[in-house]
């Protein structure tokens, strides 16, 4: 790429469009008007305008983003490539599969450059997306077209669409307040976070799905403006510096934020999470009870494993309660940020939060000792010297709870093992299997019928087995040699299966969900 066509990629749109003599200066200054008090993307609101022709705008649009372009108006699209993927998540995300053929579906979309919209869909669809632009303003009027005559129960005529739907009926946008009041629009819709990045409308996540508000598009000069506006002046210094921060955001009595603000493509993004001020048992997660045995235990390494956003944190602090409640010991954490604040029960708890009380993981494990803990909380393993601590602060004489993002339990036992130098490995290795009580890995799941989120857990108990499979470095055989087992070792497959035969969740979901998915579709054939 030249330095002519580096240049035009990061101009803005409207230029691009004036450069090339397709529309004014005056139509852009008239459609820069109408987007500050409408909100939407430029080109649809030039084409309503009457600037800039249909045609020319799909084509430009494909020029523009180097991909091929789409006019909805001149497609059928079948209702077996529609069912691909849920009218839910077409809504939030502002993308329809148009075809499928030989495995690959033509996805048009509003921003093609979304990756993580994308990953979404090859991921609930299971096959390659191939991405192609769709102006907003037509996707907008799909969108309220499937909302009038229904969705995937027949084919979608774009002809008919003009006829079907005005541009009236389209919701026009709100103009975006600031953080705190698009927080208070987050409780109030149950959701459990809030994003707001440059190129998109803010979005919240409501039962595991992202949903767009209807507001508009946020420019990275907006972005940086609500992200400011939350940081003192010692925070701006250290986003400045850092290039991300993390904070907390109370709304009076109402509820409390953990709030991350980073920066992407030379934007801001904020990204916000409800704290729960009240922490659910194991019976409101609907975790298995056999849990708290092993929060009860004296010392010992116990590890909640699983994606970002499946609920590790909270069934960590669950726990934490149990021994709060039962235990008479001194338990102190060091998370980031604090999520659950922790009333003294029977136990003494002392909650250290990274940047406010102490500077990282490693440096308040170094000294943690000499505060004489009973149980040690460690938000999250980052480090071998954090998780050095950890192990033999397990090994000699304290509980210690921690968390870490792996997609299952055998693969965090490595994640530990290989974050070492392999000259230390070795002893690592036998270091973990004498420690460890248990590690769990756990996911969230929309229930049948879409109503909440269902949790599914494999574990992995420190048994005889387990521990001469991991001092041989044969961890992988876990997964195989013990599938069937479910006192050592049980699979999250196991779950799966039981919570689908329990019609707590689909067939489909399951399948989504299962490391190995021939073997969760065994198990529920064999006990359907």
């Amino acid at each position: 790429m030249g330095k002519e066509e580096k240049k035009q990629t990061k101009a803005r749109f409207g230029e691009i469009l004036l450069e090339h003599g397709i529309i004014t200066s005056e139509q852009l200054r008239n459609a820069l008007r109408k987007q500050d008090q409408i909100g939407g993307l430029l080109g649809s609101i030039l084409e309503t305008m009457g600037y800039i022709d249909e045609k020319t705008l799909v084509n430009f649009l494909g020029r523009h983003f180097n991909m091929p372009s789409i006019n909805l108006f001149e497609v059928i699209i079948e209702p077996a490539v529609l069912n691909l993927f849920p009218f839910k998540k077409v809504k939030a995300f502002k993308v329809l599969p148009v075809k499928e053929f030989k495995g690959v579906v033509t996805l048009a979309m509003v921003n093609p450059h979304n990756i993580s919209s994308l990953q979404e869909v090859e991921f609930v669809i299971s096959q390659r997306v191939e991405p192609a632009v769709v102006p907003f303003y037509q996707m907008e009027m799909a969108i309220a077209y499937f909302e009038k005559k229904g969705y995937g129960d027949s084919a979608f005529d774009g002809s008919q669409m003009r006829e079907k739907v005005q541009l009236s009926e389209v919701p026009v946008a709100s103009a975006i307040p600031d953080v705190k009041a698009l927080l208070k629009i987050t409780l109030e819709r149950k959701a459990s976070d809030l994003f707001i990045t440059a190129g998109v409308a803010p979005a919240i996540r409501v039962d595991s799905d992202i949903e767009r508000l209807q507001m508009p598009v946020v420019t990275p000069g907006k972005a940086k403006e609500l992200a400011y506006d939350i940081l003192n002046e010692e925070q701006r210094r250290i986003f400045e510096d850092k290039n991300e921060i993390d904070l907390a955001i109370s709304l009076n009595e109402q509820a409390r934020f953990r709030v991350n603000i980073y920066r992407q493509r030379n934007s801001v993004s904020i990204a916000a999470r409800l704290l729960e001020d009240k922490i659910p048992s194991l019976k409101e997660l609907s975790l298995p009870a056999w849990l708290s045995e092993f929060a009860l235990k004296e010392q010992g390494f116990i590890l909640i494993t699983g994606p970002s956003g499946h609920g590790k944190s909270t069934t960590m602090a669950s726990l934490i309660d149990i021994i709060n409640a039962n235990r008479r010991s001194n338990i102190i954490t060091i998370e980031d940020p604090i999520e659950f604040f922790h009333k003294h029960k029977k136990s003494n708890i002392n909650q250290r939060e990274i940047g406010e009380d102490t500077e990282s993981f490693a440096v308040g494990l170094r000294h943690i000792f000499r505060q004489n803990p009973d149980v040690i909380v460690i938000g999250e393993m980052r480090d071998y010297e954090s998780i050095s601590i950890a192990l033999t602060a397990a090994e000699t004489g304290h509980l210690v709870l921690s968390t870490m993002h792996t997609l299952n339990t055998t693969t965090a036992i490595d994640r530990i093992i290989d974050i070492f130098p392999g000259n230390q490995q070795n002893q690592v290795r036998l270091q973990f299997a004498d420690a460890f009580l248990l590690v769990i890995s756990q996911r969230l799941i929309t229930r049948k019928g879409g109503k909440g989120l269902v949790v599914a857990v494999e574990k992995l108990v420190n048994t005889h087995r387990i521990r001469n499979l991991i001092r041989e470095s044969k961890t992988h055989s876990i997964r195989t040699v013990l599938q069937a087992s479910l006192d050592d070792f049980m699979s999250i497959d196991h779950d799966l299966a039981r919570l689908c035969l329990a019609d707590e969740i689909s067939f489909e979901d399951g399948l989504k969900h299962a490391d190995n998915q021939q073997y969760y579709q065994d198990l529920v054939k064999k006990h359907a």
